[in-house]
C-alpha cells in the first residue's frame, strides 16, 4: 500500500528542536527577548516598521477590532469564502458581515463589491489574500476610500504585491503561524502596521494592559510593580513558540521556492484535465506563496471524489465552507445569495502541498486525479 500523502505537514527540522531546547534550558519560556527578536525579524521581512506577536491570527483580529471600536450597530465587508474565525470576531463584536463575492478563478474578493456594498455603517474592510496569493489592494484601497482596510494575511507569509511584501502597505495586516501555514509557531500569529500608536495600543491589549511585559519586571534590579489604565486580554505568544518562528521565518525563501514548484508540476500536469478547474492566477506583478493549492471539481460530486483520494491513500482539505451558509449566520442575518461563493462552495478541494513533499509523491496525486476525473 502507497504512503498516506497528507495534504500539509510542517516543515521541521533539528534546527527548531535545538532552538526551542535553547528557550527551554535558559530558564525563560514565556514572552521575553525572543519574542522582542521575532517581531524585529517579521518586520524587516515585511517591510514594515511594526510587528506584534500573539497567541493567534484569531486574537489578533480581535484585539484590531476592538480597538477600532467595532460593535453594535457597525458593518464589516468581508469575502464569506475565508475561515470562519474572522467572521466569528465580527459577530460577537455586535456587527454584521457584510458578504462580498469573490472571483471564481482566484477566489479573491472583488473591489467593486467592496464598493456595491459599503455604506455609512461600515466601520471596516477585510479583504483576505487567499491561498497565498494577494488581494488587488491598489483597486480595494480606492473602492474602500476612508474606510480603514483590516489585510487578512493569514495565507501570506511570503506573498508580494506588485514588488512589495503583504503587510507593508501601512494597513493593519493579520498573519497566522497555525501547523498548516507556510511557517509554523505550532499556534501563534503577528499584527503588523505602520500606525505607531495603534501598535502601542495593541501591545498593551494583548497582556491584560499591563504597560510593561512580564521579562521587563522581573529581571535583575527590575521593578515588579504595575498599572493597568485600559484592562486587556491574555493574547502574548511564549518565547517558545517565537524561537520555532525565529528558525521558520529564516528558511521562508526555500518554503516558498518548494511550494511555487509543486504548484507548478499541478499547473502543467492538470491543465489539460477536463473535469477539472485550476487556481487562477493574479494579472497584477505578484509572488505566489501556494499555502494551499485548491482545485474546482466540475465533473462528479466532490464526496466522490474525496472518496477516491482517501482509497489512494491521498490527504485533503476543504478551504473553506462558505461562512455564510453557517447555521448560525443564516439565522441572524437570514440567507444570502452570492452567485460565484455558491459555486465555489460546492467543488473546492484542496490538494497536497507542503515544503518536504517529494517529486515523486506530487505526480502520484497527479496520477490519482487523471485517473478518477478521467
Amino acid at each position: 500500500m502507497n504512503e498516506f500523502i497528507p495534504m500539509s505537514r510542517p516543515y521541521l527540522g533539528d534546527e527548531e528542536i535545538e532552538a526551542v531546547s535553547e528557550v527551554l534550558r535558559s530558564g525563560w519560556i514565556t514572552t521575553g527577548p525572543k519574542c522582542s527578536e521575532f517581531e524585529k525579524m517579521f518586520a524587516e521581512f515585511v517591510g514594515t516598521p511594526y510587528a506584534l506577536s500573539v497567541s493567534s491570527g484569531t486574537a489578533g483580529m480581535h484585539l484590531v477590532l476592538k480597538l477600532m471600536g467595532v460593535g453594535p450597530g457597525d458593518e464589516v465587508v468581508t469575502p464569506s469564502m475565508t475561515f470562519a474565525s474572522t467572521v466569528n470576531q465580527i459577530t460577537l463584536a455586535g456587527a454584521r458581515p457584510v458578504f462580498a463575492d469573490v472571483d471564481y478563478d482566484t477566489m479573491l474578493i472583488k473591489p467593486e463589491e467592496i464598493d456595491r456594498l459599503k455604506s455609512t455603517k461600515t466601520k471596516a474592510v477585510i479583504p483576505v489574500h487567499f491561498a497565498g496569493a494577494p488581494a488587488d489592494m491598489d483597486a480595494i484601497e480606492q473602492a474602500s476610500g476612508d474606510i480603514p482596510i483590516i489585510e487578512d494575511a493569514a495565507h501570506a507569509i511570503g506573498t508580494t504585491y506588485k514588488g512589495a511584501h503583504i503587510g507593508s502597505r501601512g494597513n493593519v495586516s493579520i498573519f497566522s503561524f497555525h501547523p498548516i501555514k507556510n511557517i509554523t509557531t505550532a499556534e501563534g500569529g503577528m499584527v503588523t502596521s505602520s500606525d505607531e500608536t495603534m501598535m502601542k495600543q495593541l501591545r498593551l491589549m494583548r497582556f491584560h494592559g499591563i504597560e510593561r511585559d512580564a521579562w521587563k519586571r522581573y529581571g535583575k534590579a527590575s521593578d515588579p510593580g504595575y498599572d493597568i489604565k485600559e484592562p486587556g486580554f491574555k493574547y502574548n505568544m511564549p518565547d517558545i513558540q517565537a524561537a520555532l518562528g525565529l528558525v521558520q521565518l529564516s528558511k521562508i525563501d526555500d518554503i516558498t521556492k518548494r511550494r511555487n514548484r509543486i504548484a507548478e508540476m499541478y499547473l502543467d500536469s492538470l491543465s489539460d484535465l477536463e473535469g477539472v478547474d485550476l487556481p487562477g492566477i493574479p494579472t497584477y506583478p505578484h509572488t505566489h506563496a501556494w499555502h494551499l493549492f485548491v482545485v474546482k471539481i466540475k465533473s462528479m460530486d466532490r464526496e466522490s471524489f474525496m472518496r477516491a483520494l482517501a482509497d489512494n491513500n491521498i490527504g485533503y482539505g476543504l478551504h473553506f465552507p462558505a461562512c455564510h451558509r453557517l447555521s448560525y449566520i443564516r439565522e441572524r442575518f437570514g440567507d444570502i445569495h452570492l452567485p460565484e461563493t455558491d459555486t465555489l462552495a460546492d467543488r473546492i478541494l484542496s490538494i497536497p502541498i507542503y515544503p518536504a513533499m517529494s517529486d515523486e509523491q506530487v505526480y502520484r496525486v497527479i496520477d490519482v486525479i487523471k485517473r478518477v476525473l478521467g
